[in-house]
């Protein structure tokens, strides 16, 4: 009898290891660059479930990413966070984050290719539905994501947390086909209130469903738990905020479920 409770104990134990998230290193490729991403899901989810792509900040391609993936994860979704860089690069310093980001922004084409290459990837996925992908980005990959959805790609949700709102292509009637969601702070220098004030109205005169949420005492990168060291250290207004964390993500995690649900 003790055998076999035993027996029991191991593979209840073991199915509970195996059925959590899981998270996986994948290499892809856009205009013969290597491109290097997490995909991260539930395999106690069955069938197939929405995808989310994430974009990350300015620093490039790191475990901050991965973990927003293996957090959506946990809620379900299949989860890609993605290489905007190429080869996986990461930024050690503001002066490289900002060469490296420069050198996306600067290049629609380059931005539109890479972001289309991690689109094709996540479509093909076996546990994602291919007709219902979202988008996130944080800081960088926030702007990135808000350019992808006012180009028209084929995305249900698109959300930014604490990324540029500014344009020089705002959208037209009819040309964003995703939901949309800002999430910044109000002591952002970054983000100041005209450019928030000005992305309401792109988005209220392209008819977008939108929702933009400033969050009071709430400065740059407010989600990353290491943005107290980057900006002591580089003297930048950065700061991490708890409270405006998880209520950012609270909300858009309802913004992305009521917005996956509709028609």
């Amino acid at each position: 009898m003790k055998n076999i409770l035993l027996f029991a104990g191991l593979f209840f134990a073991s199915a509970t290891s195996f059925a959590a998230v899981q998270g996986k290193e994948i290499t892809y490729s856009a205009n013969g660059t290597t491109l290097k991403g997490y995909l991260a899901f539930d395999d106690a989810v069955k069938g197939k479930r929405p995808g989310v792509l994430v974009v990350h900040e300015w620093w490039g391609h790191n475990e901050y990413a991965r973990k927003r993936a293996r957090m959506l994860a946990e809620r379900g979704y299949t989860a890609l966070a993605v290489d905007m860089y190429g080869d996986g690069i990461q930024a050690l310093h503001p002066a490289d984050a900002g060469k490296f980001a420069g050198v996306v922004n600067k290049d629609a084409a380059l931005a539109k290719a890479r972001f289309e290459s991690a689109l094709d990837v996540i479509k093909k996925e076996k546990t994602v539905d291919g007709n219902s992908i979202a988008a996130i980005g944080y800081c960088f990959g926030g702007s990135v994501v808000l350019n992808m959805a006012r180009i028209g790609e084929p995305l249900k949700v698109v959300m930014s947390f604490h990324g540029g709102l500014s344009t020089e292509n705002p959208a037209t009637a009819g040309t964003i086909k995703a939901r949309v969601a800002s999430f910044t702070g109000e002591d952002d220098p970054m983000i100041p209130a005209t450019q928030v004030t000005a992305f309401r109205q792109e988005m209220e005169k392209a008819g977008v469903i939108y929702k933009a949420v400033t969050y009071p005492n709430t400065k740059h990168s407010f989600t990353n738990p290491d943005a107290d060291k980057y900006g002591q250290e580089f003297k930048l207004p950065l700061a991490y905020n708890p409270v405006a964390d998880k209520a950012s993500w609270d909300e858009s995690m309802a913004f992305l479920a009521d917005a996956l649900k509709a028609k």
